[in-house]
């Protein structure tokens, strides 16, 4: 009878006598958890897979790395309210969120348009596809603007147009530089002809910034193709790209499909661009804020 009534307390590893401390006693009908089986917070903790060493780390951590997996280093995709806000040391402002989208077009595929823009906007918590900020970078007053590619795949429509000329517009009226962190699938097909449009607006404004002397800087991210390829992400006077990231026109795919021919990598990488001079430099994420403050600086003639 006593060996019975022992075994569930033998069981933990520790023999019980009169003279065992009363702290470790079981209490009846309380299991103690084993250290084996404490959980981690790797465990509790929402997690992200990296998609190209598949490591798994919690988002806390990813986020305090500025989302480049410690592993493998890879540059995970960034949303564009994060990217602002990890971007500036303060954020004075947002622009552009009077401007809202219309469906002029009446547009409808397999679901309406403005179905299809609550369903983005539910998703991404968005009212758009980019995001405009004015704040400061060490001490310099900046205007920057981030595609979110979760919102459409950050695709340019009327709006976006709206909101990139009214931060061109503020960049010009105050001296700033405006900073553009590209990330878009190219225009966006449910406006047709309204969207394409945006390509000459966004065009004509950069060209007022040239000529007011006021530095344009983009930072090409994973991935920027299409119609903001041809247009704004390209008309820089300094074009960084982050790590592997894919930038091009057409997608390769369809270049394969029209050539006939396989194309290897690293095709529409940001290192195949450098190579051949498409991009001036390619950036390690970490080192991103201090490379535009050095670049602005200079263009401004600061000391």
């Amino acid at each position: 009878m006593s060996q019975e009534r022992l075994s569930p307390e033998s069981a933990t590893g520790k023999v019980l006598g009169p003279t065992t401390p009363w702290t470790e006693r079981q209490v009846p009908g309380i299991q103690v958890a084993d250290e084996q089986q404490t959980f981690k917070s790797t465990f509790t903790e929402p997690t992200i897979e990296c998609p190209e060493c598949h490591a798994l780390v919690t988002r806390t951590a990813m986020s305090f790395n500025a989302y480049v997996c410690p592993q493998c280093d890879e540059h995970l995709r960034m949303k564009a309210r994060d990217r602002l806000t990890w971007f500036f040391d303060q954020v004075n402002s947002e622009l552009g969120q009077e401007f809202s989208a219309k469906d002029p077009l009446k547009f409808v595929d397999s679901r309406p348009y403005p179905e299809r823009m609550r369903e983005a906007q539910d998703k991404t918590g968005e009212s758009e596809a980019l995001v405009v900020m004015q704040g400061s970078l060490k001490g310099l007053d900046l205007v920057a603007c981030a595609f979110e590619f979760d919102f459409m795949g950050g695709s340019m429509g009327t709006v976006v147009g709206d909101r990139f000329i009214q931060a061109a517009e503020r960049a010009i009226q105050l001296h700033q530089p405006l900073i553009c962190f590209a990330a878009s699938g190219g225009a966006r097909m449910q406006e047709g002809m309204l969207s394409l449009m945006q390509m000459a607006r966004t065009s004509a404004a950069i060209q007022k910034m040239k000529e007011a002397r006021v530095p344009y800087l983009v930072v090409l991210t994973h991935p920027v193709y299409g119609g903001v390829t041809a247009s704004l992400a390209m008309l820089g006077d300094v074009h960084i790209a982050e790590p592997k990231a894919m930038i091009g026109f057409a997608g390769k795919r369809v270049i394969e499909q029209t050539v006939r021919e396989k194309l290897e990598e690293p095709f529409q990488r940001a290192e195949y661009l450098l190579d051949h001079g498409v991009v001036d430099q390619i950036v390690h994420r970490h080192a991103l804020r201090d490379t535009v403050y050095r670049l602005v600086a200079k263009l401004m003639n600061l000391p």
